[in-house]
């Protein structure tokens, strides 16, 4: 009750004094700074080795009994790398290298961590011959009057494989839950504002600030979503962004090892993670590899020069993936794609810096075995070093058999797609090692089929032929399907708010193979488009944050709109969660007739009919003999989308029309 008073009074005393100042925003709700800010701005970097505010050991400790022994420590200290040797003092751990780079500041040790160490502290001692300045956080002493020494402590855990026994992957029988933390629930307003961080502005009526949702306000909403059906959770970043703006999103860390405050805790995650497993959810960590913040502790003390690309001049990605592998292809172009950077504010790292590749991978590996998160997506996938990122997805395979992985791969093409998930009928160099990708040519075919008419290879046709594409990947059934996220217009919107096509985008994406994603408030018919990555449809969940005039997690307050497309979701995705045939059958589709398609998922006696009216206007089946294979003579079903008994013999459609009929052969 006191820190509440506290919190609330403190707030008040902010309110006042702010009310004093001139105003730092406008009228335009895409409003990008602050007024009087001005965007970063590209330098070329050096490692100049400034003074050390705070002295960091990471990763923050590791486990025994790892299936890789080997650990590299990253020691980070002002002049640390004066000390040249390091010895440790431990049953089954021995020091392999020390190496350092052009920054005096940092220290890279490799340690050998024999299977079968016993979990416990132990001392790093770094020696010299010549004295180091002292740190708040290490001992250091010279009580032999040569040179210096320096104990760095660190701690090893016990492994936490015994408790993955019941563990199962991320996989199609899920259905997943994107959820953007700073706009979906606010259940800490303490931490809407945290002092000492570079932003603390909140501002719900602009798009490009914060709004102060966080991870308390998601545990609060749990129960809501196990009830709509939801198997995972994929949260946008929730690593620190200590930027001075637009980077509520996340997506430009600035620690690698601390959740934004403004979200909270390392605990808080892991509470999260808890709460979730307990209701059967899983939890995916949305990572990024290309880039981070340009605040990032590393970055304003740059370990080497060679730790981001570097320009004489600010040069951006060209965002053409195929250069990557392009056999016709320039190295000029490549280059541009791979080392050009996003945005002057988010420097574009260099995985081939084999310090910083063990740093991120470890990083990956840290908050796995310590949050038990279950499955991590990957941004901007195409864009890192290719082989870094299959290093990253063996090793951590290797070390977690049962995480879920996907990346998402923006780009155009079944086969630009399918090269990142690698097969040998794409001749690749490179064993990506990676399960599945965001399916974004999935997307862009059921927004065609819903908004054009057919034609030879267009409307509801590209879907039958990107269906048929499926051949190029090892598995399709690991690729996430979608109808809209955060960095494009929400699918309301795009189908024009029609409820027709609305239900029937959510009746192909709860259909057809691999593990569907559903973008938080999609199930209550959600709008918004525009800003340059989607950024007016990142809105606010009514009923998340204090003060909302309606609240939607409470059917009491939904529209008739919102509710029947609620009930509408709930239905069809509880149904598939317990349907062996959506789930992991197989599927079997037929050239579209007329413009109808139909394809059939089907696992033993278990058999879903899917219908969609590619047209305009109505149409009847009435002719089932194509799918006699299939129907064996079954005349009845079960209609999920109307939720009502129905005959086959004459199936009436509407204009974009889906519906999906359940059966049982015999």
């Amino acid at each position: 009750m006191i820190r509440q008073k506290l919190t609330l009074l403190f707030l008040l005393i902010s309110t006042l004094l702010s009310a004093q100042q001139p105003s730092i925003f406008d009228d335009d709700p895409m409003q990008h700074l602050p007024l009087g800010m001005e965007y970063s701005k590209y330098v070329i970097r050096e490692p100049t080795g400034l003074p050390v505010v705070k002295q960091r050991v990471e990763p923050l400790h590791w486990w025994t009994n790892m299936v890789n022994p080997r650990l590299e420590v990253l020691i980070y200290d002002r002049k640390v790398a004066e000390f040249s040797e390091v010895k440790v003092e431990y049953p089954g751990v021995s020091v392999e290298y020390v190496r350092r780079l052009e920054n005096p500041n940092y220290l890279f040790v490799g340690l050998y961590i024999a299977p079968g160490t016993s979990p416990g502290f132990f001392d790093l001692t770094l020696a010299s011959r010549v004295r180091a300045l002292s740190s708040q956080t290490v001992r250091e002493s010279n009580s032999q009057g040569v040179g210096a020494t320096k104990t760095v402590r660190y701690e090893l855990k016990a492994h936490p494989r015994d408790g993955w026994k019941e563990r199962e992957s991320l996989s199609s029988k899920d259905l997943i839950y994107l959820i953007m933390p700073d706009r979906f629930a606010n259940g800490d307003p303490a931490n809407d504002k945290v002092y000492g961080m570079t932003d603390t502005l909140v501002n719900r009526k602009k798009f490009l600030f914060r709004h102060g949702g966080d991870l308390q306000g998601i545990i609060d909403k749990l129960d809501y979503l196990e009830e709509l059906g939801v198997t995972a959770l994929w949260l946008n970043p929730v690593l620190e962004n200590d930027q001075p703006y637009a980077s509520y999103h996340g997506y430009a860390v600035s620690d690698h090892y601390r959740i934004d405050r403004r979200f909270g805790s390392n605990e808080k995650y892991r509470e999260l993670v808890m709460e979730a497993h307990e209701r059967g959810i899983k939890i995916v960590m949305d990572v990024i590899f290309n880039h981070v913040g340009d605040q990032h502790w590393q970055i304003r003390d740059l370990p080497s020069k060679d730790w981001i690309h570097q320009w004489p001049e600010y040069t951006q990605t060209t965002y053409r993936a195929p250069t990557i592998f392009d056999p016709n292809g320039s190295e000029y172009d490549r280059k541009r794609m791979t080392d050009g950077w996003f945005d002057r504010h988010m420097p574009d790292l260099n995985q081939q810096n084999p310090h910083l590749a063990k740093y991120l991978i470890q990083n990956s590996i840290w908050w796995t075995l310590y949050s038990g998160q279950d499955a991590f997506r990957i941004d901007t996938y195409a864009y890192p070093d290719t082989e870094f990122m299959a290093e990253w997805n063996r090793r951590l395979q290797e070390e977690v058999p049962h995480l879920g992985i996907f990346g998402e791969t923006w780009v155009h093409g079944p086969g630009v797609q399918a090269w990142f998930v690698g097969g040998s009928q794409l001749k690749q160099t490179v064993n990506t090692h990676l399960p599945g990708v965001t399916d974004f040519q999935v997307y862009y075919a059921l927004n065609e089929a819903l908004s054009k008419d057919p034609g030879w290879t267009e409307g509801v046709n590209r879907l039958y032929y990107t269906m048929a594409q499926d051949y190029l990947y090892p598995n399709p059934q690991r690729n996430v399907t979608f109808l809209d996220n955060h960095d494009i217009s929400r699918v309301f919107t795009s189908v024009g708010e029609d409820m027709t096509k609305m239900k029937s985008a959510l009746s192909l994406l709860l259909t057809i193979r691999g593990i569907p994603m559903i973008y938080y408030g999609t199930e209550l018919g959600f709008t918004g488009a525009g800003g340059a990555f989607g950024e007016a449809g990142r809105v606010d969940f009514p009923g998340g944050f204090a003060g909302d005039q309606r609240n939607l997690f409470s059917q009491a307050d939904r529209n008739s709109t919102e509710q029947k497309l609620h009930g509408f979701v709930k239905r069809l995705a509880n149904f598939r969660k317990s349907s062996l045939a959506l789930t992991s059958g197989k599927t079997i589709q037929y050239v579209p007739q007329d413009g109808v398609y139909t394809f059939f998922r089907q696992q033993g006696n278990e058999l879903v009919m899917v219908i969609f009216n590619g047209n305009s206007e109505a149409r009847t089946v009435t002719d089932l003999s194509p799918f006699q294979q299939q129907l064996g003579g079954l005349t009845r079903g079960f209609d999920l989308t109307r939720n009502a008994e129905v005959s086959l013999k004459g199936i009436e459609l509407a204009g974009k029309e889906t519906r999906v009929i359940s059966l049982v052969s015999q």
